[in-house]
């Protein structure tokens, strides 16, 4: 629990308000964090800062038709709150209205300030605190308020601008263009030839989604990407809630969906020449007869390279069995006044085009952070145990899996987050600052995954090391012994 001290003022002479714990971000990530901060240790003062006007992050941020998770809900949800939809695999309105239960039980609605957005931290280790200035989205309002710790809950991609290549002819076109990250709500798809470009799990979403009402989809991708089927419904999951209950049915189907996850996942990497046959056999149960399976649904890569896209009940695979979808794998070369023109030659024509072609990605919501005066650059910080960076004190961040559901590691470091913060109180420390004892260790980034989006932004995000506690797992396994039950002290992890 912070020290108390003679209030302090602004620069426009406003008393300046001081928090043990400043949570960034109310998305998934941000009301996680402040449920276990409110259970765990309810003697501390916390706030959750969002600059958006409601809770929810992603799940509120996207707009576009047919948004829904690719995790199943019962290891995308909660620990402690059960999933009790039938739907294991759900759109945004059941994610959101999921989320706001959890804020209402756990007593967070007072705890989040909407339309608030962190405009800069600062570390002072003279006063063992940080200085966050904060700006009112909706009136321009300064204010400054001050922490002992900074959770940066954020995620990892820009909220005011999804990622669009400079395609060639554009300002030719005359329909429409949009991206998913900012669709309008006046979009009139029906009976229209829309165009999709892009082919990861967004572009998958938006294909069926679309299909329904317009004349035509097609999704052009410049190379294909893994995609297999997964039921909308879990029946095993389904039938433990009947018979145990909604709390042990849903710890039970968390528990078989976490080994069936790690499963699939490590056979993957495993045996990549088998898994792409088994992929591409249940590819080619799911099309039409004499599709050409290998031109639009065979990767380059192996098979969790990049993350497998999952569509709920075959949607896609449905939308192109029936005709009103269709893929096309080919090169942009040029705009037209009608469409697109290919390096085939082909010229595809569309009233709608969807530039699905992915996010821009940026560490910790953007925001710059500053160590006694010394600006923070995130690519010359390690990451220690995927949660807190080297050289930067009282600062913890929440990054999910890549190859598993999201929420189970952010679960597991916010509880380890919790003990961490015990702990200094029973021992009387105010500072706990990781540093790298070796510094010849080598490092690679933080997410080494071959994603476009993520290879983008490789240099402004952290680096991991290859060796505990910098190495970042990406085994609930694993996590679950270094962060759920293990030390939260270490060589490497200075208190003062």
């Amino acid at each position: 629990m912070s020290t108390a001290a003679a209030p302090r003022h602004d620069r426009s002479g406003s008393p300046v308000e001081h928090l043990d714990v400043l949570i960034v971000g109310a998305g998934i990530s941000g009301i996680g964090a402040g449920r276990y901060l409110s259970t765990e240790l309810p003697g501390r003062s916390f706030a959750i800062l969002e600059a958006r006007a409601d809770l929810g992050g992603t799940w509120d941020l996207f707009r576009y038709p047919g948004i829904r998770s690719d995790s199943d809900l019962h290891t995308f949800g909660y620990a402690f709150k059960p999933w009790r939809e039938k739907e294991s695999i759900a759109d945004a309105p059941q994610i959101l209205s999921y989320l706001r239960e959890t804020v209402r039980e756990n007593g967070l609605q007072d705890r989040i300030r909407y339309r608030h957005r962190v405009l800069d931290a600062s570390w002072s280790t003279a006063a063992a605190r940080w200085t966050v200035r904060v700006e009112r989205t909706d009136t321009g309002e300064e204010s400054t308020l001050t922490c002992d710790w900074l959770f940066c809950a954020t995620g990892y991609y820009r909220y005011d601008r999804g990622f669009t290549p400079e395609f060639e002819g554009l300002e030719r076109y005359t329909g429409t263009v949009v991206h998913p990250q900012h669709w309008p709500e006046d979009l009139d798809h029906a009976g229209k030839r829309v165009l999709v470009i892009g082919s990861g799990a967004t572009a998958v979403t938006l294909v069926p989604a679309l299909a329904g009402t317009a004349r035509q989809v097609t999704m052009l991708q410049r190379t294909p990407t893994y995609v297999m089927p997964v039921p909308r419904r879990d029946p095993v999951a389904n039938l433990l809630r009947r018979l145990f209950g909604d709390e042990r049915g849903y710890a039970l189907a968390r528990r078989k969906n976490i080994a069936q996850q790690y499963a699939v996942w490590s056979f993957c990497r495993r045996h990549p020449k088998a898994a792409r046959r088994i992929i591409r056999w249940v590819n080619t149960r799911q099309l039409p007869k004499g599709y050409p399976v290998d031109e639009h649904f065979r990767p380059p890569y192996d098979p969790w390279d990049q993350r497998l896209c999952a569509v709920p009940d075959g949607d896609l695979f449905k939308a192109i069995r029936g005709g009103r979808a269709a893929v096309v794998t080919d090169r942009i070369r040029t705009f037209t006044e009608r469409g697109v023109l290919l390096e085939s030659g082909r010229e595809l024509a569309a009233d709608v085009v969807v530039t699905a072609t992915g996010l821009n990605v940026q560490a910790f919501g953007g925001i710059p952070v500053s160590v006694d005066g010394e600006p923070v650059r995130p690519a010359d910080t390690v990451a220690f145990k995927g949660m807190m960076l080297s050289g930067v004190p009282n600062f913890a961040f929440a990054i999910g899996y890549t190859n598993a559901s999201w929420t189970l590691k952010v679960g597991l470091l916010c509880e380890h987050f919790c003990r961490l913060l015990a702990h200094m109180e029973r021992h009387g420390h105010r500072i706990c600052r990781p540093e790298v004892a070796d510094p010849e260790m080598p490092t690679r980034p933080l997410l080494d995954f071959a994603a476009g989006y993520i290879r983008r932004a490789v240099d402004g995000l952290p680096r991991q090391g290859d060796r505990g506690p910098w190495l970042t797992s990406t085994s609930y396994r694993d996590d679950s012994r270094t962060l759920g039950a293990g030390q939260v002290t270490d060589p490497e992890l200075h208190f003062s």
